[in-house]
């Protein structure tokens, strides 16, 4: 899914601006002509990388100034690039967003942690609301994060707080390329987190117009049926992890568990596990638990991961971290069409929200599905 970064968009609208300006006649309508701008850049030097990238935020402008949301005209921009025909430009300098120490995968992947303070807004937020002190309020923000497959949960989770009834989103950029919409004018965004920071924009489909929209436009795979086959499939994904996968030979009672089984020799490596499953157990059971001993994992109860990201939460209480591994496996199962037995680990669990970490269960939701191979932002790509 291509990324609309809100200061690159600015950037590239003044580089058109000026690339209109000094092309066509204000007295006339430029857009039927756009393409043209995209002639004048090829003779300039864009590479087809360039222009890949480039396209995206062309796209945008021109579908503005289409709709009146935007001019090629004015306000006039002093942009001498296209004076000089073929013309100069330094496009990836244009297109490289500003550096960020938060610019990072939104995922525990051992690229570097985000700064503690995002962490700490955003448990402010939650605290200062109080929003989710109650199970009900929880089981509401599970059910919202798992109808919007289409978002990471901790993604799904900044759109609960923002506007409780969302049903569908996108940025402006996919609502116009793969459902033939716009935002209207004067919508107000919502803000997300980014694959590679620091925030993106999208709007709820009730402030956008255009074509209607196909009764599948946001239908992605499930597994409520999940067969033998498609289990292999998330275990060898999960197996590229170093994490060794155990097959057991056990009774109903048995489900699986994890263990370390070395540490990383530097601090930026990732530890090795050993994850045991019941094979005797039905396809849905086994990705259940796989899940929530995933979880475990991505949660610190195993200890620190450096190489993903992990904190070492080792001194959580041994009932709570049950809790927690159970709330992120039921999310993950939830959200790809499986109905695990959890829910009864919600409506039990009384009195103990003041240590409940919502950021943590979320964030680990989404690890759990990038290392199955099922994250929404892989999803979001096979169904373009």
């Amino acid at each position: 899914m291509a990324v609309i970064d809100p200061v690159v968009n600015g950037r590239v609208a003044d580089f058109i601006r000026g690339a209109v300006q000094s092309i066509f006649d204000s007295r006339f309508d430029w857009t039927p002509d756009a393409e043209s701008i995209l002639v004048l850049m090829r003779e300039g030097g864009m590479t087809p990388e360039q222009e890949r990238r480039f396209r995206p935020y062309f796209d945008l402008f021109v579908e503005q100034a289409r709709q009146g949301e935007v001019s090629g005209f004015s306000p006039r921009v002093d942009d001498e690039t296209f004076v000089d025909y073929p013309p100069k430009f330094d496009l990836d300098a244009l297109l490289t967003p500003p550096s960020s120490p938060d610019a990072q995968k939104d995922l525990f992947d051992g690229t570097g942690p985000r700064t503690e303070s995002e962490r700490a807004l955003i448990d402010q937020l939650i605290a200062a609301t109080k929003l989710y002190d109650s199970s009900e309020a929880i089981q509401e923000l599970f059910a919202f994060t798992v109808r919007l497959r289409e978002f990471a949960p901790f993604n799904a989770m900044l759109l609960h707080i923002q506007k409780p009834g969302l049903t569908h989103a996108a940025t402006a950029h996919d609502w116009w390329h793969r459902f033939g919409r716009v935002p209207k004018k004067g919508a107000r965004p919502l803000l997300v987190l980014r694959m590679k920071g620091p925030v993106d924009f999208v709007f709820d489909v009730q402030d956008t117009e255009g074509k209607d929209l196909p009764v599948d436009a946001f239908s992605f795979p499930t597994f409520g049926n999940l067969s033998d086959n498609r289990f292999a499939e998330f275990m060898r994904a999960v197996g590229k992890e170093k994490i060794d996968l155990v097959q057991l030979d056990a009774g109903d009672g048995q489900a699986g568990w994890i263990r370390l089984l070395a540490r990383a020799k530097n601090d930026k490596g990732k530890n090795v596990y050993q994850l045991a499953y019941n094979r005797n157990h039905a396809a849905p059971t086994r990705f259940v638990t796989v899940a929530h001993e995933l979880a475990h994992l991505y949660l610190g109860h195993l200890g620190a991961d450096n190489g993903r990201r992990v904190p070492d939460r080792r001194d959580t209480p041994h009932a709570l971290m049950e809790v927690e591994a159970e709330m992120a496996a039921y999310l993950v199962a939830m959200r790809n069409g499986l109905t695990p037995r959890s829910e009864s680990y919600l409506s039990n669990y009384k009195g103990a929200f003041e240590d409940l970490n919502l950021y943590a269960v979320t964030r680990t939701a989404n690890a759990v599905e990038t290392a199955m191979g099922i994250s929404a932002q892989k999803l979001w790509n096979e169904k373009a």
